[in-house]
């Protein structure tokens, strides 16, 4: 399988790149792929380094753009993609980038703020214009339903009376003075109303009267563009202290008061100027709107290429703010891990930078020698990066170790199936997964994988599609249909009658309704009308699962195997693969023979005395042996084959043995090797006769470094 099957050999190479160079070497390295460069100044600030100018441009052009999204996103208008991935622009295109999104960002500011600041005039007018409305109606509410001498002469309706006439009222036989109250309108939110007329009670001691309406229709707030209920009031009250203190309470409360006519006229011909210039504002908003729409549309159409681009320039400068500058200033030399099978694609991505930047004097790729462990590398395609995702997620092999990543594209999904297990059910997985695959650049055009749920499911599409496979074989195998049995092959039980007086009974092989044959394939659906079918399902897929897990880890400890004889590790042979073979040998795969034995061997008729996994292993530890007595009471600890006590404790005495044996003996002879009193590499000599251990024997000292 090639580098599937393990890592990427990786080599440690070295840069030599001219200044003038170095830009246009990197950014073919990045659209490559296939180097990671070393930090060659790791005590070195990063607001130190040499191009840390050229990076906060950067970030300043993201910060610019990101302005310019929220902007888009704010008028919903859509990005255009192509699909294409721009390359890094050159060094200087920088500057012409920086200048296009300074004015784009100076043009929308003002566009903002001019909108805003008509949107706050239009908010005063309109509020005006309510004001005008509804106290209008109050005057001509008091006007047709009181008379002003009655009001005059009641001491109980003068101030409220005097206050809604706005007149001076004078008692016709009597020299008075005249009863003139003042007031003050505005417009409050409407949440605020009940606290604000209790406030006005109580700190003017009720000298006060209220009069409010409520808005029809909702205004827009300029700042944040909410959408804001608010209520009209007009406040009647005597004396200049009373105004200061209703004017302070209003201030309070974030209430706007907006000036009132006293007289009809005066209020009609303010409202008709107010509604003149309301149609002005909405003439010029609506052309600052199409002004500011016009823009926009011209930036969405390279929003997603101008991101890339800065995008790919600060991470071609933070990459080369790892670089070492030499003693002549004038060259700079890197450290990168890279492929081995890759280094021509390296030197050829190395000369056409040099060549795109026009020097003259070629990059120099040389590779080093390191006792360092390179990094790992696994080379993927769009089929195995969902499982190799689901590999690294639990930890990322070792260098050049066996990689566990296709044997995974079976048993993640088969082990998915085991418990999953309905035909429908995967029918439906597998379908969603062909509808992905098959729409597969539609949706990378739409960027539908960019989203956060969908993403997840469109990265693991062909993982899907197995766990669909692997479900509907395991749904067949259960004989479940979305939960339900079909009879395709015919029953092997005969039951006419299944219902009594408690609706279902239990189903016995040893009785005439079996005939004698099981189901040809997969579980017979009579099961799912007994009254035993959870007994009879669940021991059968517990004894599958222990049998599946045990192969499970008898693979990986063959793959370990495989890793020992790569790198040449007798001792760990010795050690910890024979002693980890002879356990699981020991304890679970007896256990798993004793499994199929019992399911090839024991008859309908036997199964009453049929002997118990659980109680067996048991035993088998315990080293507890019962005989069978006279009633025959304890059938299911009885031994039933010839032998089976002396290889049963055989067995437990050799995983006994095997876990010091594991645990301590390496140990043990690095210790005696480090004191100098064993000779370690002579018995690795020893034991490399035996056909096993038939590889290669490295010094000591390597194996003693990797461990």
């Amino acid at each position: 399988m090639g580098s599937l099957y393990r890592s990427e050999e990786m080599t440690l190479c070295q840069l030599f790149l001219q200044s003038e160079a170095a830009y246009a070497c990197v950014s073919e390295l990045g659209e490559l792929g296939l180097v990671q460069f070393r930090d060659l100044n790791p005590d070195v600030s990063a607001f130190q380094r040499k191009f840390v100018n050229e990076v906060r441009r950067c970030d300043e052009m993201e910060r610019k753009l990101r302005f310019l999204e929220k902007e888009l996103e704010k008028d919903n208008i859509p990005q255009l993609d192509t699909g294409d991935l721009p390359e890094a622009p050159a060094p200087r295109e920088m500057i012409d980038l920086e200048a296009t999104f300074e004015k784009l960002e100076n043009e929308m500011k003002e566009v903002n703020s001019n909108a805003e600041a008509l949107k706050r005039n239009y908010l005063e007018l309109t509020e005006l214009k309510h004001i005008l409305r509804k106290t209008q109606g109050f005057f001509e509410e008091a006007h047709a339903t009181i008379d002003p001498y009655q009001a005059m002469t009641d001491p109980n309706m003068a101030e409220e009376t005097v206050g809604l006439l706005g007149e001076e009222v004078r008692a016709p036989t009597t020299g008075q003075q005249p009863l003139r109250l003042g007031f003050v309108a505005g417009v409050i939110v409407r949440e605020r109303m009940p606290a604000f007329e209790r406030m006005l009670w109580r700190a003017c001691r009720g000298n006060v009267f209220l009069k409010q309406a409520n808005m029809d229709v909702p205004l827009e707030d300029p700042v944040t563009g909410d959408q804001v209920h608010k209520s009209v009031f007009i406040i009647f009250f005597q004396g200049d202290q009373l105004k200061t203190r209703v004017k302070k309470i209003c201030e309070g409360f974030r209430a706007t008061l907006y000036p009132c006519p006293e007289t009809p006229a005066e209020r009609r011909e303010m409202a008709i100027g107010v509604m003149t210039r309301i149609e002005d504002l909405n003439t010029v908003l609506q052309q600052t709107r199409d002004h500011r729409h016009r823009v926009l549309v011209a930036a969405a159409k390279n929003m997603r290429s101008w991101l890339i681009k800065v995008r790919k320039i600060k991470a071609i400068y933070m990459t080369l703010n790892l670089f070492n500058l030499d003693v002549t200033q004038k060259c700079l030399i890197a450290e990168c891990w890279c492929p081995v099978a890759d280094l021509d694609r390296i030197q050829l991505g190395l000369r056409r930078g040099t060549e795109a930047s026009g020097s003259s004097v070629p990059s120099i790729l040389n590779r080093m020698a390191t006792r360092e462990s390179p990094p790992t590398y696994n080379r993927t395609n769009k089929f195995t990066s969902g499982f190799q995702s689901i590999v690294d997620a639990y930890g990322v092999a070792v260098y050049r170790e066996v990689n566990p990543a296709p044997f995974t594209i079976i048993t993640f999904p088969f082990l998915f199936a085991v418990m999953f297990g309905d035909f429908g059910h995967g029918l439906i997985m597998l379908c969603f997964a062909i509808w992905m695959i098959l729409r597969e650049r539609q949706l990378i055009a739409k960027k539908a994988h960019e989203d956060e749920m969908f993403g997840m499911f469109f990265s693991g599409r062909y993982m899907i599609m197995l766990m669909g496979i692997f479900s509907m074989y395991t749904g067949f195998v259960y004989n479940d249909f979305f939960s339900k049995s079909v009879n395709v092959f015919g029953s092997g039980w005969t039951v006419n009658d299944f219902t009594n007086s408690t609706g279902t009974r239990a189903l016995d092989p040893n009785t005439t309704e079996w005939s004698g044959s099981p189901y040809w394939y997969g579980m017979d659906p009579v099961w799912q009308m007994s009254l035993n079918k959870i007994s009879f399902l669940n021991t059968f897929k517990m004894k599958t699962s222990v049998i599946l897990g045990i192969i499970h880890m008898f693979s990986g400890v063959i793959l370990s195997l495989s890793n020992h004889r790569y790198f040449g590790n007798t001792l760990n042979i010795f050690c910890e693969f024979i002693p980890q073979v002879l356990f699981l040998s020991a304890i679970f795969l007896y256990l798993v023979c004793i499994i199929m034995a019992k399911w090839i061997y024991i008859t309908p008729a036997d199964s009453a005395c049929a002997p118990s996994l659980l109680i067996g292993l048991i035993n088998m530890v315990m080293f507890k042996y019962q005989k069978l007595d006279k009633n025959k009471t304890l059938c299911a600890v009885v031994p039933w084959y010839p032998g089976q006590q002396g290889l049963e404790s055989f067995l437990v005495i050799l995983a006994g043995l095997c876990i010091p044996w594991h645990l301590c003996l390496k140990p043990i002879l690095l210790y005696m090797k480090h004191k100098g009193k064993f000779d370690v590499s002579k018995f690795l000599v020893l034991i490399s006769y035996f056909p096993t251990f038939q590889i290669r024997i490295y010094p000591l000292s390597s194996q003693i470094k990797g461990h």
